[in-house]
C-alpha cells in the first residue's frame, strides 16, 4: 500500500488520524539518510543530522554515561508526548530508574527526567516553543536547549502548569550545574562546537 492510499483508505473510514498512522506513513516514505523525522503538533519535520549536532549529542551522552546505565540513556527514540499529535525523538533523553514501556512497547514520556535539544536551523523554532511547552505540560524536570548557532545553552526546569517556571542561559563553556535536579551532575560544555 501507498502512502496515497493509506490516506484515501482513512478517509473512507472516518478514522482519526493518529500518531501511529503517521509514523506508519513515514516508515514508507523514502526519508534520506541522515534526517530526523518528527511530528509536532500534527506536522511532520524532517531535519538534516550534522556533524556538529551529533558531536554535541555524543558528547552530553557519554557525560551522562558516566553515572547512569546505557538502558536509561536514549537518542532518536520514539516518545509520544500530551497535546494534538506529539511524537519527539529527542536528541538525549534520560528515563527515570526502573522506566517501563507501554502496552505499544515505547516509553512513557511520565518516566522522562531529562532532555537535551540541539538546535537545527530548520526546526529551533519547535525546540525554543512547542516542544519546550509540550515537555513542561508532561512535567518532564529537566530540559536543555545547546544552540551551536548563538554558542549558548538553555536550561528549563520547575515544570508546573504546563510550563517551566525557571530557565537560565550561558554560553558554551559555562558548565551546566544540574546536581540540585534528577539528573545529579554537572556537564561540561567547553568542547561544544559551535555552528
Amino acid at each position: 500500500m501507498t502512502v496515497l492510499e493509506d490516506r484515501i483508505e482513512m478517509a473512507e473510514s472516518g478514522d482519526e488520524l493518529t500518531l501511529d498512522m503517521m509514523f506508519e506513513w513515514l516508515e514508507k516514505m523514502p526519508i534520506p539518510e541522515g534526517y530526523k523525522t518528527e511530528i509536532v503538533g500534527g506536522h511532520i519535520f524532517m531535519a538534516p543530522q550534522r556533524d556538529t549536532h551529533w558531536e554535541i549529542i555524543a558528547d552530553i551522552y557519554d557525560q551522562l554515561r558516566v553515572k547512569y546505565p546505557r538502558k536509561r540513556v536514549k537518542s532518536d527514540v520514539r516518545i509520544d508526548y500530551p497535546g494534538h499529535l506529539n511524537g519527539f525523538a529527542s536528541d538525549v533523553t534520560l528515563l527515570a530508574e526502573g522506566a517501563a514501556k507501554n502496552r505499544k512497547g515505547r516509553w512513557r514520556c511520565e518516566e522522562v527526567e531529562f532532555i537535551t535539544q540541539v538546535i537545527s536551523r530548520r526546526t529551533a523554532g519547535n525546540d525554543y516553543g512547542p516542544k519546550k511547552d509540550t515537555y513542561a505540560a508532561a512535567g518532564v524536570p529537566v530540559y536543555l536547549i545547546v544552540d551551536p548557532y548563538t554558542g549558548e545553552w538553555h536550561l528549563h526546569t520547575l515544570p508546573k502548569d504546563g510550563k517551566y517556571h525557571s530557565d537560565v542561559r550561558f554560553d558554551f563553556g559555562v558548565e551546566v550545574d544540574l546536581t540540585k535536579t534528577v539528573v545529579g551532575l554537572v556537564l561540561k560544555t567547553d568542547e561544544f562546537p559551535r555552528g
